[in-house]
């Protein structure tokens, strides 16, 4: 190789370098945050939101990551979730926030979502409050487990709503509020940056103005504000929108797609302006947690789960697509058929309400089993993933778009 070739090899390799690294720190930048987001760097992460249901206790956790690294996923929704009896707590936030690590090792600019869901198991009974919640709540410290029953609505009221000794929580109980800083804490420190607190409105009906929501939402914050790896908590729910004296409770709103199955073509379903409680259009705004003020706050539609009806395959049942649950839905489709639904959705969502971004499916359980399968995932078909169901290259072809 002449010494001129030479030269214009070691030059075109460091030019290469140089665009290489200014473009990794102008990503950086457009997902940066520290204690406040900004509308814009709120919608970045949310225009590239994935559903991972359980990530933390994937039992293809390194297939996962690497799936959500390809596809370019920078919001990991419901990434750590209970949704059952609490087991070994501190094993299990252990996972937690290993799975964080691994992710943040991947993708440092990768946000994880945990919940603490709208239901509450007696099983709580054997967990020991710490000080530190006494502490937060100006109590003073006792040994004692958390109880069951002083978190229940009165009158039995949503007592084993969802099946014998599962109940959901009343917001207005001290109990329920020192569960779920409980729990929002023991998240963060697990380096968690995002939670899903789910149905709010079911369990607000003891809390006129939304007083107790809006303070243990603001303990959780003033937590984050010093401890989170960003200094902030993105808190979200399935609502239209909590408004109190011009104040918003949540960073973004979420809500199912609230798909309609379309009667005289078998198994096709399409996405509606006003269909039921849809959120498209509806999106309450005022001023944001983060001090900025909008008209409709953004949010995040996604193909949710809820259960089975026993009736799969029959239309004209509202919030269901042919009797299925949403993701059951969507997994039964050929390959090319959820693809296809993927772009249409998209789309539809973008130019209808441009506050709406749809979230992903990546990782969802199936109610409705498929030939003895569980659990949808969005991978690529391999051997280090043999369920996938193949929409890892369309979702990173949308948001490569």
């Amino acid at each position: 190789m002449s010494h001129s070739v030479l030269c214009w090899a070691v030059l075109g390799a460091f030019l290469l370098l140089t665009a290489g690294a200014a473009f990794a720190a102008s990503e950086r930048e457009a997902y940066h945050f520290d204690g406040r987001s900004s509308r814009e760097v709120l919608e970045r992460y949310l225009a590239r939101a994935i559903t991972q249901l359980g990530l933390s206790h994937s039992a293809q956790r390194a297939e996962d990551i690497r799936m959500l690294k390809n596809a370019g996923a920078k919001f990991i929704g419901r990434a750590a979730y209970l949704w059952g009896h609490p087991g070994d707590d501190e094993a299990y936030f252990r996972q937690c926030q290993e799975t964080a690590g691994l992710v943040h090792q991947a993708d440092p600019d990768m946000l994880l979502q945990a919940c603490v869901f709208e239901a509450i198991y007696d099983g709580v009974n054997k967990l020991p409050v710490p000080a530190w919640v006494f502490e937060e709540f100006g109590l003073k410290p006792e040994q004692r487990n958390f109880s069951y029953d002083a978190m229940l609505f009165d009158k039995d009221k949503f007592k084993n709503h969802w099946c014998p000794g599962a109940s959901v929580p009343d917001m207005s109980k001290l109990e329920t509020r020192m569960w779920f800083f409980y729990r929002a804490r023991r998240y963060i420190d697990a380096g968690y940056e995002g939670i899903h607190f789910g149905q709010v409105h079911l369990m607000n009906q003891n809390d006129p103005g939304h007083r107790h929501w809006f303070d243990v939402l603001g303990r959780i914050r003033a937590y984050a504000a010093t401890h989170a790896r960003r200094h902030l908590v993105l808190c979200d729910a399935h609502t239209h929108g909590v408004v109190e004296i011009g104040k918003l409770l949540f960073d973004f709103h979420a809500f199912p797609l609230r798909i309609k199955d379309v009667p005289d073509k078998p198994q096709q379903c399409i996405l509606e302006m006003n269909h039921i409680d849809s959120i498209f259009g509806r999106s309450k705004g005022r001023q944001t947690p983060s001090g900025w003020t909008c008209e409709h706050l953004p949010y995040i539609v996604e193909l949710d789960n809820w259960g089975s009806s026993g009736k799969g395959g029959k239309a004209h049942m509202p919030a269901w697509g042919w009797a299925y649950d949403e993701i059951c839905w969507f997994a039964r489709q050929p390959p090319e058929s959820r693809n296809e639904w993927l772009r249409y959705a998209w789309k539809w969502v973008r130019e209808h309400d441009p506050n709406g971004w749809l979230q992903m499916p990546g990782q969802r359980c199936l109610a409705d089993p498929i030939n003895g399968v569980h659990t949808y995932y969005a991978n690529t078909k391999s051997k280090d993933a043999p369920q996938g169901f193949d929409q890892e290259e369309t979702i990173k072809a949308i948001w490569a778009e």
